[in-house]
C-alpha cells in the first residue's frame, strides 16, 4: 500500500462512518464514528491518536457488531474543553457521550494505551450498561516507563528528511518491527499526532490502574506486546503487575510492540473477538 492508497483507505472509512457529536463541556463537542450493526463495542484510542488507531480492526469488528470509535476530547476532531484534563477527568465526558449515543444499550469497552486508562476509570464508575472491559498496551501500573527518544521535525523543510523523522518516531514508540512501519501507519500518525492537545498527562506514570482494578464489576481482559518499548528490560515486572489486575484472561503477544492491534492485527482481531464473545 502506497501513500495515496493509505490516505484513500482512511478517507473511505471516514465516509462510511455515521458521525455523531455529543457535548463534552461548555461549547465543546466530542465526535463519535460508528460502523456496522449489532452488539455495540466502543474503541478508545491512545495518546497522540484518534479513531484511526483502529484502522486495521474496524472493518473486521463491524462485520458483526456496531463499532463506535470516538475521538477522546482534546484529540482528533473532538474539541478540547477548557481546563486541565487527564484520564480521570476525561473518562466522565466519554462515559456521558457513550450513554447518550447508545441510549442505554449495553456495550463492551476496549481501550488502547492512554485510552485504556480512560476505560479503566469508566469501568470503575461501574455503569450498569458496561458488559466487558478489554485493555490493550495499558500502563499506569507503577512501573518506570522507558522514555523513547524522538527526532524533532521542527525546521525540516526537505520532505524526505521529514518522512524519515516520522518513520523513526513511529518505530521509537509504537511498532517493534521496522517492516511494520508502512505508509498507512505513517498516515495515521501524521493525521493524528498534531491534533493531540491534552497536555501534561501524568497518571500513566502512576499505579492508577492497579488502584482502579478492585472497583471493576464487569469481566476484564488484557493484551500487551512482549516487545513494547515502554516495558523493555522489565517484562517480568510487567507480568507481575498485570497479574495483580485479576483479569479473566491476559495475553502477552510475541513480536509485537506498543501498537499491537496494528502490528499484529490478525491475531489481535481473533483474540478480541474471543474476549468479546466469552460467556455468551
Amino acid at each position: 500500500m502506497n501513500a495515496n492508497e493509505a490516505n484513500d483507505l482512511l478517507e473511505r472509512l471516514d465516509r462510511q462512518a455515521t458521525r455523531i457529536e455529543t457535548d463534552c463541556g461548555p461549547s465543546a463537542r466530542m465526535v463519535w464514528r460508528r460502523w456496522g450493526e449489532g452488539r455495540p463495542v466502543i474503541l478508545l484510542h491512545g495518546g497522540a491518536g484518534s479513531w484511526m488507531h483502529w484502522v486495521r480492526n474496524i472493518e473486521t469488528l463491524a462485520a458483526s457488531r456496531a463499532v463506535w470509535a470516538p475521538d477522546i476530547p482534546g484529540f482528533g476532531d473532538s474539541d478540547l474543553p477548557s481546563g486541565h484534563f487527564d484520564a480521570d477527568t476525561l473518562a466522565p465526558l466519554v462515559l456521558q457521550g457513550a450513554l447518550e449515543v447508545l441510549r442505554g444499550e449495553r456495550f463492551d469497552l476496549v481501550g488502547f494505551s492512554f485510552g485504556g486508562l480512560v476505560a479503566g476509570f469508566i469501568a470503575a464508575a461501574a455503569p450498569a450498561s458496561l458488559e466487558r472491559l478489554v485493555l490493550v498496551s495499558v500502563g499506569a501500573m507503577g512501573l518506570v516507563l522507558a522514555r523513547p527518544v524522538f527526532k524533532s521535525l521542527r525546521g525540516l523543510t526537505d520532505p524526505r528528511e521529514a518522512a524519515d523523522a516520522r518513520r523513526f518516531n513511529v518505530n521509537a514508540l509504537m511498532l517493534h518491527n521496522p517492516a511494520s512501519i508502512d505508509d498507512l501507519a505513517l498516515a495515521v500518525h501524521e493525521r493524528s499526532a498534531p491534533r493531540d492537545r491534552v497536555e501534561n498527562r501524568k497518571l500513566i506514570f502512576t499505579d492508577a490502574l492497579l488502584r482502579l482494578a478492585p472497583q471493576w464489576r464487569c469481566p476484564a481482559y488484557g493484551m500487551w506486546g512482549r516487545q513494547d518499548v515502554l516495558y523493555r528490560n522489565q517484562f517480568d515486572l510487567l507480568k507481575d503487575r498485570v497479574d495483580a489486575l485479576n483479569l479473566r484472561e491476559r495475553v502477552f503477544m510475541d513480536d509485537a510492540g506498543h501498537w499491537l492491534q496494528y502490528e499484529r492485527c490478525d491475531e489481535f482481531n481473533r483474540l478480541l473477538a474471543r474476549f468479546l464473545d466469552a460467556g455468551r
